[in-house]
């Protein structure tokens, strides 16, 4: 069993790095070559801008390479408390933004001819009890009148229809989403944006962030020192850096995979035929889809722990018992790699994207990153070219965590309070 992710592992080598030192000066360095950064250069370059993107490891090595592979429509919110909370209109625009989201991934997979598997094949939420699936009827009922006629039901009495299992209770089908291999999308997106122009450095941490006359920035990093006339944050939840004030503001919290040896054809068919992706309806539930080679990926939050290989190690055992619980057909295949990585998890789990201090950033995806980072790049290019309206999220206040402010202690509790959430509802 390999401890790293299968979308990395299987990826093709990113071969347009830039070479030599970080020196002179950009009209944009952005921090981070995740799905945010790398978008927001391809975007800034196809312009002329001069781009530079610094990233501490590999490019999509971190969140947009370690996720589970969904490209996914619809928010991670109860809709009608989020029309209560922000009013029907602004309601109705963030959940139509995560369905532009899913349609600009699209768009740059064609534009730039990214091999990575893209397939709109549709988001199914599964029942964990009889009671989710009312619920999962009240959603359907209020998204079908207000924001999405794409959505559809499928009864407890048809569920083995769509998926192979006993532990199911019905479930919501959100039709526009899609899936694609991380890995080859990534590695694509940032081929593309080094031939439009933009120099990506790896292995390049950032360590300090200097404030200079006219809202430039001296940017140093482990390759050297460049003068940048704006920068853009689009680190996720990283632990190391000059970025405490973002960092009191997320919740790292660890999210594990595991995928299975390659299986038949006819196992899968019988398993999950439709070949969706699939999320249960327990707070801390699973998600899983079928890769392009005929394997079961398998994750979810196996438990409220940091990621490191030791945790994901313990997590991917986890993962396999619940896999076998939920599918006993599957419970003695092999494992062939398991890999955690930290969701960017804000306190009402929606994104934060603006400007603090003269720094420009995007992140905080919650879980829900995959579309919403690449369309928020092409978003936050246009921000920095002076138009703030173009971002969905703009007018979000964004207070600290309370009593968070380095490790994330409060996690094991957190856990625990969703657990004890899933035993009583």
């Amino acid at each position: 069993m390999k401890l790293e992710s299968y979308w990395l592992d299987t990826a093709p080598p990113f071969t347009g790095g830039a070479r030599g030192p970080v020196e002179g000066r950009a009209d944009v360095v952005v921090v981070g070559a995740g799905f945010t950064g790398l978008s927001a250069a391809l975007t800034l370059a196809r312009r002329g801008a001069s781009v530079v993107v610094l990233e501490a490891g590999r490019v999509v090595g971190e969140a947009s390479g370690r996720n589970g592979g969904h490209c996914n429509n619809g928010l991670p919110h109860d809709y009608t408390a989020l029309a209560e909370r922000f009013g029907a209109a602004r309601a109705r625009a963030f959940y139509q933004a995560y369905g532009t989201a899913v349609d600009a991934v699209e768009q740059v997979v064609r534009e730039e001819t990214i091999d990575c598997d893209f397939i709109r094949r549709g988001r199914l939420k599964l029942a964990c009890k009889p009671a989710h699936f009312g619920k999962l009827q009240q959603a359907h009922d209020v998204l079908r009148a207000n924001v999405d006629s794409h959505v559809s039901l499928v009864p407890p009495d048809r569920i083995r229809e769509e998926v192979g299992s006993d532990a199911f209770f019905g479930g919501l089908i959100q039709r526009t989403s899609a899936q694609m291999h991380m890995g080859k999308f990534g590695v694509g997106l940032a081929e593309a944006a080094a031939r439009k122009g933009a120099l990506i450095h790896e292995s390049a941490a950032v360590t300090g962030l200097e404030p200079l006359p006219g809202g430039a920035h001296r940017v140093t990093s482990a390759r050297g020192v460049i003068e940048a006339g704006q920068v853009l944050l689009a680190t996720g939840a990283t632990q190391v850096g000059p970025f405490g004030w973002f960092r009191r503001r997320m919740a790292p919290v660890g999210s594990f995979i595991v995928v299975t040896e390659p299986l038949e054809p006819e196992v899968l068919d019988r398993v999950l035929p439709k070949r969706r992706c699939y999320v249960t309806s327990k707070n801390i539930g699973n998600y899983f889809r079928v890769t392009p080679d005929n394997r079961l990926l398998f994750g979810g939050r196996a438990r409220f722990a940091m990621s490191n290989p030791r945790s994901d190690e313990k997590s991917g055992h986890v993962l396999q018992k619940t896999l076998s619980q939920l599918f006993p057909e599957l419970g003695h295949v092999r494992i062939d790699y398991c890999w955690g990585g930290l969701v960017d998890m804000t306190a009402d789990r929606l994104p934060r994207a603006g400007e603090h201090e003269g720094l420009f950033y995007s992140m905080g995806y919650s879980g829900h990153g995959v579309q919403m980072s690449v369309r928020m790049g092409q978003i936050m290019a246009d921000v920095l070219e002076g138009r703030l309206d173009a971002n969905p999220w703009r007018d979000l206040d964004w207070p600290p965590i309370p009593g968070h402010f380095g490790k994330p202690w409060f996690l094991p509790l957190v856990g625990a309070y969703y657990r004890l959430q899933d035993v009583l509802h």
